[in-house]
């Protein structure tokens, strides 16, 4: 966890009257479909900021939708994807011991201080790398960010464990030290 999240959470009592224990178990009594409707539920009835009210509607998501169960549903389908992947997190986990991998509902985040890639499975034949680095010019395989937007600068499109390769290593050798 990220030392600006740790710090969110120790000052939350403070802030909004409740521990984030106590704001998961409100959280717990009510259904949201979306992540919006949560954060919309905290700052209208009970008033927190925005800031808190989206970090207890995702810490409280976190907690219901293990690592391993979000994996697992954005590879249903895909499993032949999964040795990419895994190809991709070798890499990754060799920047450095700060680096911080986070699963989500549809992609991976991988950040350092911030947020320098993010891997997605994106069809049933291909993953999407986005990665974060300003200033790179596009190449036919470094494309710009496509889906990603404003999220990354540029993404790798992925369909063979052998395009996870000396080039693809620099471009997140790069991204990872851009992102300190």
């Amino acid at each position: 966890m990220n030392k600006a999240l740790q710090t969110m959470i120790d000052n939350m009592p403070e802030k909004t009257g409740k521990s984030l224990d106590d704001w998961k178990s409100i959280l717990k009594k009510e259904s949201f479909v979306k992540h919006s409707e949560g954060v919309k539920f905290l700052k209208t009835e009970y008033g927190v900021t925005h800031g808190f009210a989206n970090t207890i509607v995702s810490l409280s998501k976190e907690e219901n939708n293990t690592s391993t169960d979000l994996l697992k549903n954005q590879f249903k389908g895909k499993e032949h994807l999964l040795p990419i992947y895994e190809s991709i997190l070798t890499v990754v986990n060799e920047l450095g011991k700060d680096v911080t991998i986070t699963p989500k509902k549809t992609e991976v985040s991988v950040e350092r201080k911030r947020k320098f890639a993010v891997i997605k499975p994106a069809t049933k034949t291909r993953i999407d790398l986005g990665l974060k680095i300003k200033d790179k010019p596009t190449t036919d395989r470094l494309e710009n960010s496509g889906p990603f937007g404003t999220m990354c600068t540029h993404r790798v499109r992925i369909s063979d464990v052998s395009q996870v390769d000396a080039e693809l290593k620099e471009w997140l050798k790069e991204a990872y030290q851009k992102a300190e």
